[in-house]
């Protein structure tokens, strides 16, 4: 699964919550242009989603395996930007 393709799947779902829809668009409009979204976003977008319940609707609409992919995909991409913590 491609980072847009996993971003689409929260913006399709995301009708009933503005600002997760909003993060959710700008971060699809980004991708799609070719354009970087910054970790923060993404994480953002990941967390909301969770706490306004779409996990639960994304699996059902999708199955495991999609929603696993998601997942998977933008924790790489969150993982790939975030900065590494100096000891």
């Amino acid at each position: 699964m491609e980072i847009t393709d996993a971003v689409r799947m929260v913006l399709a779902e995301s009708a009933a919550f503005p600002e997760l829809m909003r993060v959710a668009r700008d971060a699809h409009d980004e991708l799609a242009a070719g354009r970087r979204v910054s970790h923060d976003a993404l994480g953002w977008m990941l967390r909301e989603a969770s706490r306004k319940g779409l996990y639960g609707v994304l699996i059902e609409k999708h199955g495991h395996a999609a929603f696993d992919d998601m997942v998977v995909v933008l924790c790489k991409e969150i993982d790939r930007q975030a900065p590494v913590l100096s000891r």
